[in-house]
C-alpha cells in the first residue's frame, strides 16, 4: 500500500521519478521498485519523500484527540 501512496503523492504534484530520484538521492530505478513494492522503504525514506512533496507524516490518536509528527515529537521523551 505505501507504494500506491507514494506514486500518488508524487503524481499529484506533477512530478516525474527522476525528479524525486535527484531531490532525495535515491536512484530512478529505486523509486520505481518502492512505487511497485518490490521494495519496502523504511521510514525515513518515506519521510523523505514525503517531503519531498510537499506531505507531512502525522499520527493521529482519535482517542486522545492529539497529532504527532517527526517536527513535534520532544526527543527527550523517549
Amino acid at each position: 500500500m505505501i507504494g500506491k501512496i507514494l506514486k500518488t503523492m508524487r503524481k499529484i504534484n506533477n512530478l516525474t521519478q527522476q525528479q524525486i530520484s535527484k531531490a532525495t538521492g535515491y536512484a530512478r530505478n529505486t523509486i520505481s521498485q518502492y512505487e511497485t513494492e518490490t521494495l519496502q522503504p523504511d521510514f525515513k525514506t518515506i519521510e523523505k519523500i514525503a517531503n519531498e512533496c510537499g506531505y507531512e507524516i502525522i499520527f493521529i490518536n482519535k482517542k486522545l484527540n492529539s497529532e504527532l509528527s517527526t517536527k513535534n515529537i520532544n526527543r527527550k521523551e523517549l
